[in-house]
């Protein structure tokens, strides 16, 4: 009978791939655009640092397939989103980026390698390893607060995914009970810490959800005032200009109280064209306006 943490394991790997393919809909937003927006390039970084050197302590612990196979599959699409970051990313961003890539995913990555493989034997090497690894884990998961920083400051959830959210917390639950099953507190601690932030990340999720949609029908009715303001001053000019006019009949209706609501009518049934006609328009009367205003002074100072 096959062994309880194979198939945990087996689980995990599953869950670990779709984790690693939710950034999809995100490049492939970058690409459309062609612009990196506000997404955050640190994660990517540091889950490929962390996704190369947890294939490579697979490689050095006794049975370590599972490890490695995720891993490996983890590090390849990683390396594809930080290629696509620094492909759009903005001229500045680029340069500051590919610094830290050379530094840590080859020269770190390198040294590990090297000194794990030529100056560290046995048990010490693999204890060494694995500790960088949790170290890592535990970075890789932390590397998204920046981002709940950004939801709570702009009150959105656009820039935090709730599919990347909802895999960590399921990659983070999956291998924290693989760890117990295989008794590796390297893979046990941060996984652990990985389930709390990715519960963290789901109820910041659920918080802000819908506060995107109250920020833009708040700005929908502050829209709407202004073109019922517009409309209003261009109905005032026009009387204006009437009581101006000596051969005009002065008005002889009377206000009514529906007054304001049919400027909101009209202002919420205007298409884009009868608005460029109501601004002309509000344009016009006030040129007018001023017209008959230098042609009154003048007639006045032509009288002295």
């Amino acid at each position: 009978m096959a062994d309880p943490s194979f198939f945990v394991g087996i689980v995990g790997n599953i869950i670990s791939i779709l984790v690693f393919t939710s950034p999809i809909g995100t490049f492939r937003r970058v690409v459309k655009n062609k612009s990196t927006e506000e997404f955050r390039w640190l994660p990517y970084v540091t889950t490929l640092l962390a996704t190369s050197l947890w294939a490579f302590y697979g490689l050095l612990k006794p049975g370590g397939l599972l490890i490695i196979t995720v891993n490996g599959a983890g590090a390849a699409l990683q390396a594809v989103y930080v290629a696509l970051y620094l492909a759009y990313a903005p001229r500045e961003t680029k340069m500051k980026m590919a610094k830290v890539v050379l530094a840590v995913n080859v020269c770190f990555f390198a040294a590990v390698v090297l000194v794990g493989l030529f100056a560290l034997h046995g048990a010490v090497r693999l204890f060494a390893v694995g500790l960088i690894c949790s170290a890592l884990t535990i970075g890789m998961y932390a590397a998204p607060m920046a981002a709940m920083r950004t939801v709570v400051k702009t009150r959105s959830v656009e820039y935090m995914p709730f599919s990347l959210s909802f895999f960590l917390f399921l990659n983070g639950g999956i291998w924290s009970v693989y760890s117990l099953l295989v008794k590796d507190f390297f893979i046990g601690i941060p996984n652990a810490m990985g389930f709390a932030m990715g519960t963290a990340q789901l109820a910041l999720y659920m918080a802000y959800r819908n506060k995107k949609k109250m920020v833009a029908l708040g700005s929908e009715v502050d829209e709407e005032k202004g073109v019922v303001h517009l409309m209003g001053q261009v109905e005032l000019g026009q009387k204006k200009s009437l009581k101006k006019g000596l051969s005009l009949p002065m008005p002889s209706s009377l206000p009514s109280p529906l007054n304001g609501f049919g400027h909101l009518i009209k202002a919420l049934s205007a298409t884009p064209l009868e608005l460029h006609k109501v601004m002309s328009q509000h344009e016009r009367v006030g040129a007018k306006e001023a017209m008959n205003d230098d042609d009154e002074e003048r007639n006045t100072y032509s009288s002295k």
